[in-house]
């Protein structure tokens, strides 16, 4: 499998019993459906598996328009709901996630700053 972003080559990672596909080059990480989902409940999952450089994966999360590295069909940009600072790629026929690297660790880690901004958003609303 290539990345979707910068066409390197995608190696398979393993933490406990689920596996994705991380780039080889700019350190994106690919799930299949949920797996990040999963991956999340699980300690130590996003140190494991998001080695990339956090400045390099927001460099390559400037680059939205991307095709499903395994069905091929053109990606959407996704704002995470609890998060809208993450923008993601889903696939919307075989529902794979790309996340760039950093995005993961950000993901698992809901910090002061994601609180602040639910209160923020709860106030407005």
């Amino acid at each position: 499998m290539l990345c979707p972003k910068c066409q390197s080559r995608m190696s398979k990672a393993a933490f406990q019993s689920v596996e994705v596909d991380r780039c080889e080059g700019c350190g994106g990480l690919w799930f299949d459906i949920l797996e990040h989902e999963d991956l999340k409940k699980l300690k130590g999952a996003e140190r494991a598996l998001d080695t990339g450089s956090p400045d390099l994966g927001r460099e390559m999360n400037q680059i939205r328009r991307i095709d499903c590295p395994v069905c091929r069909t053109g990606m959407v940009s996704l704002h995470v709901p609890d998060q809208p600072h993450i923008v993601v790629e889903q696939c919307a026929v075989c529902h794979g996630v790309f996340m760039d690297a950093g995005e993961f660790r950000d993901f698992v880690h809901r910090t002061p700053l994601d609180l602040l901004r639910d209160l923020f958003a709860d106030e407005e609303a």
